[in-house]
């Protein structure tokens, strides 16, 4: 083994994600090599005083957040093929195979093909596999035989709680009920996530948005969650609006609210939005995160409409204690 080798090998070695084939050939090679001997020693006290410090665990807010981003991320990439799907399933095969018996690569190769024509099935048929699965869950019960692709349009009866939901099946289909019917709910909320169809993704979020103002089926995660991510990422600020309005009963007690709020307050391009979200932050002015991001808006908005109310905010604010 080369120094140059060992010199990679030595970090996983100190942490103990080295396999052992290539500990031995390793500790081989330290016995000699007085550098790399040096090195290993010196990685192994660095490892022994890190662990002597406390783990710090990341904050809920923080985590949230997180989440947030991610899910946002997730949502923006563009979904993978058949043949990517293949591809990258022959090459975690043929990686196994290096190391596998005859038998295991024998049922390893079976697998493989029995996976990769059921991908091919899968991306002729489905092309956005995660709305799929919701819409069949949620129409399970209307028709279990229904192959749902998308949800067409969204609309509210006048003067009514009925909601209407087309979606597109091998033909055009449609459901009906009340918004905190189990399965209108699941449609609203993929319809929160339409990236195609914005009238869809508009009358979603309005109507998640309703139910929240209104107390009803908006105590978990899935609800606010779809709201915070429109808050945040939509392109629309009508839409955002609409979301921020549906949060506001939940920016006092629920944190990932606030955080998401004040996230909104910091870097959204529209001033009704970040006006609205100094308003829905008045009754939490105290917090010591709010009046931090309220003084940095009052400092630093393009708008001063703006920054006039987040100083008329901190100046009524109670000091804390």
């Amino acid at each position: 083994m080369k120094c140059e080798l060992a010199q990679e090998k030595i970090a996983l070695a100190a942490w103990g994600e080295l396999p052992e084939d290539q500990r031995a050939q390793l500790e081989q090679h330290l016995a000699e090599c007085v550098t790399c001997s040096s090195e290993m020693e010196a990685v192994e006290a660095l490892t022994k005083a890190m662990s002597l410090l406390p783990v710090e665990e990341p904050s809920a807010n923080l985590m949230a957040r997180t989440r947030l981003k991610l899910e946002a991320a997730l949502d923006a990439l563009p979904r993978e093929n058949w043949l990517v799907r293949l591809t990258q399933s022959f090459s975690l095969g043929m990686a196994r195979l290096r190391s596998a018996p005859l038998a295991a690569s024998i049922l390893l190769i079976l697998g493989i093909l029995a996976g990769g024509y059921g991908g091919y099935r899968a991306g002729l048929h489905v092309h956005d596999t995660a709305q799929t699965a919701l819409i069949l869950q949620a129409a399970q019960q209307h028709d279990t035989n229904a192959k749902i692709a998308s949800v067409s349009s969204i609309v509210q009866v006048p003067n009514s709680k009925t909601v209407v939901v087309n979606y597109n099946r091998l033909v055009p289909d449609s459901i009906q009920g009340s918004p905190d019917d189990p399965q209108i709910r699941q449609l609203l909320l993929l319809g929160a996530r339409n990236r195609v169809n914005p009238s869809v993704r508009d009358n979603s979020v309005g109507l998640l948005a309703e139910e929240c103002r209104t107390g009803r089926q908006c105590n978990d995660g899935p609800v606010r969650n779809a709201l915070m991510v429109a808050m945040l990422y939509d392109k629309s600020p009508t839409v955002r609006m609409k979301a921020l309005d549906g949060l506001q009963s939940y920016v006092e007690n629920d944190l990932s609210v606030r955080d998401a709020v004040l996230e909104a307050l910091m870097n959204d391009s529209d001033a009704q939005i970040r006006a609205q979200a100094i308003g829905f932050l008045t009754p939490v002015e105290a917090d010591s995160s709010v009046r931090e991001v309220l003084h940095t808006v009052a400092m630093q908005d393009d708008n001063p409409h703006i920054r006039d109310v987040s100083q008329q905010v901190l100046a009524a604010a109670p000091q804390m204690q």
